[in-house]
């Protein structure tokens, strides 16, 4: 079974060869001068970015077994009212197969994968 964090690192080399501009974002808090520091939107996806239609793109990144926790559904309901794609990957095929072979993205004029010329 894979760690969340080799499914992100995945997820973003299958965006990065299909030239769709995504980076990781990293949630949480750390202690900074004696002061607790929160950093990131709570909820939001393990990766972050723009597809070639300019749509906003948030994938979450989750083991097998892995649950979305509250917040991130929240977050996901907030991305969708907004018309952005959430995503809910559990590997990079998962990521792949909503990208290039849900009907729903073709409204959208998401054209990723070797069938649209990117590959060039």
């Amino acid at each position: 079974m894979s760690s969340e964090s080799v499914i992100v690192a995945q997820c973003l080399e299958w965006l990065a060869l299909h030239r769709v501009f995504a980076w990781c974002n990293n949630t949480g808090a750390g202690r900074i001068d004696g002061r607790w520091i929160r950093y990131g939107h709570p909820g939001s996806g393990d990766i972050l970015g723009i597809l070639p239609s300019g749509l906003f793109l948030s994938v979450e990144c989750k083991t097998p077994t892995g649950r979305q926790a509250k917040q991130q559904k929240l977050f996901q309901k907030m991305i969708e009212r907004n018309c952005g794609v959430y995503i809910l990957a559990r590997n990079a095929a998962d990521l792949e197969r909503h990208l290039i072979e849900h009907p729903r993205f073709a409204t959208f004029g998401l054209n990723l994968g070797g069938r649209n010329g990117l590959g060039k």
